[in-house]
């Protein structure tokens, strides 16, 4: 008769820590906010944000005006067609070296796993800045967040 009630504690505590679980899994919060754009580090952080949330056009305004800056289509369109790959990637910001209107931010740029016997992986990188009209804005970002052909001549 012990073992019995003893068995059923058990499987109530099981119980109330999965009902917990579940009611903490649906009532979190999971919404990043977007950072002041006063800063290097910020304009990179909602950069990114901005891309994951797939908010194409305010991705866009982060980018610089420059020669042979890609149009809203072809940017957006990098994400369609599949020559920009976000999804098994995130990125931590780092710290910001400023010179003058430069500035370059440490990322490090961490992969998951694509299958299940193996750890995902992690490289640095950094994003470049240039100072606009008082704005800091992306001239340079790593891959799975940046097209090869973005601010490069036109082959002719």
């Amino acid at each position: 008769m012990k073992q019995d009630r003893f068995l059923t504690g058990i499987l109530i505590g099981i119980g109330a820590l999965i009902l917990l679980a579940l009611v903490l899994f649906f009532t979190r919060k999971d919404t990043k906010a977007y950072q002041a754009s006063d800063a290097p580090t910020a304009v990179v952080y909602n950069y990114v944000l901005a891309i994951t949330n797939e908010d194409y056009e305010k991705a866009y305004t982060y980018l610089a005006d420059k020669e042979n800056k890609p149009t809203y289509d072809e940017f957006r369109q990098s994400f369609f067609n599949g020559s920009i790959h976000t999804e098994n990637v995130g990125v931590d910001v780092g710290e910001a070296e400023i010179d003058g209107d430069d500035a370059n931010v440490d990322l490090t740029m961490v992969y998951s796993s694509t299958d299940p016997f193996s750890g995902g992986y992690s490289n640095t990188d950094r994003a470049q800045l240039v100072r606009q009209s008082d704005e800091w804005k992306i001239i340079y970002m790593p891959y799975n967040f940046w097209a090869y052909d973005w601010y490069q001549e036109p082959i002719k």
